[in-house]
C-alpha cells in the first residue's frame, strides 16, 4: 500500500491532466503516448531540483510495467534519448540556467543508480555521468556552492557504483577534486569543508566513519 502514495506524492507539483498522464503511465503503459510521458518527466526534472532526486524510481516503475504489460521499452528509449540531447546541449544549458543545470546533473545520476540491465547499472549511462561530474570538478564551478553540493551528493549516491564501472576515471575525477581543494581561489570555506568530506568518505572505502561524521556534520550545522 505505502509505495503508490509515495508514487502519488510525487507527482503533486505537477497540474491535474499530467498527473493523470503520469498515474496512468504507472498503472496502464499501453493507454498513453510513453514518449510524451519521458518528456514531461524530463522537463519537470530540469525545472524542479526536488522531483529531480525522486525521478528515477518513478521512471524505473514505468519501465516495469511497460516491460511487464507489453514486453516493449518505448518509455526507455525515450527517456535515454531525451536525456542524450540535455547532455549534448549541456553547456549552453548551464549558461542559460545554474539551477537547471545542477538539476540535470540529479536527474541523469538518479536514472544511472534506478534503471538496471541484467542487474547492472546501464554502460551508456556512465560516461554521460562521469562527464557532468568532471564539468562540476572545474575551478569555475568549484566556485559555485550549488555545483559543489551537486557534485558531492552525486558522489556519495552513485560514486561506488561509477567507479566499479570505470575506476581510471574515478580517479581522474578525484585529481580534479584535490587540485580545486589544494588550491583554493575562490572556494568558500563550506566548499572547500565538502571536497575533503568527498575526498576522505572515497578513501574509507565510500563510508563515513563515525569520526568524520561527528566533524563534518557538527561543522555544516555550525
Amino acid at each position: 500500500m505505502g509505495e503508490p502514495r509515495r508514487e502519488e506524492y510525487k507527482i503533486q507539483s505537477f497540474d491535474a491532466v499530467t498527473q493523470q498522464l503520469l498515474k496512468t503511465a504507472l498503472k496502464d503503459p499501453g493507454a498513453v503516448d510513453l514518449e510524451k510521458v519521458a518528456n514531461v518527466i524530463v522537463d519537470h526534472s530540469l525545472q524542479d531540483c526536488v522531483f529531480s532526486k525522486e525521478a528515477g524510481r518513478m521512471c524505473y516503475a514505468i519501465i516495469q510495467a511497460e516491460s511487464k504489460q507489453a514486453g516493449q521499452s518505448v518509455f526507455r528509449r525515450g527517456l535515454l534519448n531525451r536525456l542524450q540531447q540535455e547532455y549534448q546541449a549541456r553547456e549552453q544549458l548551464r549558461a542559460r540556467s545554474l539551477q537547471g543545470w545542477v538539476c540535470y546533473v540529479t536527474f541523469i545520476c538518479n536514472i544511472f543508480d534506478y534503471l538496471r540491465v541484467n542487474n547492472m547499472p546501464m554502460m551508456a549511462l556512465v560516461n554521460p555521468v562521469y562527464d557532468c561530474l568532471f564539468r562540476l570538478a572545474q575551478p569555475d564551478s568549484l566556485s559555485k556552492e550549488e555545483e559543489v553540493d551537486c557534485l558531492v551528493l552525486q558522489l556519495h549516491r552513485v560514486g561506488e557504483q561509477l567507479e566499479k564501472m570505470n575506476g581510471q576515471r574515478m580517479d581522474e575525477l578525484f585529481v580534479l577534486i584535490r587540485d580545486g581543494f589544494l588550491l583554493p581561489t575562490g572556494l568558500s570555506s563550506l566548499a572547500q569543508l565538502l571536497l575533503l568530506e568527498i575526498i576522505e568518505f572515497r578513501a574509507a572505502g565510500w563510508k563515513t566513519t563515525p569520526a568524520a561524521h561527528k566533524y563534518y556534520y557538527s561543522e555544516v550545522s555550525d
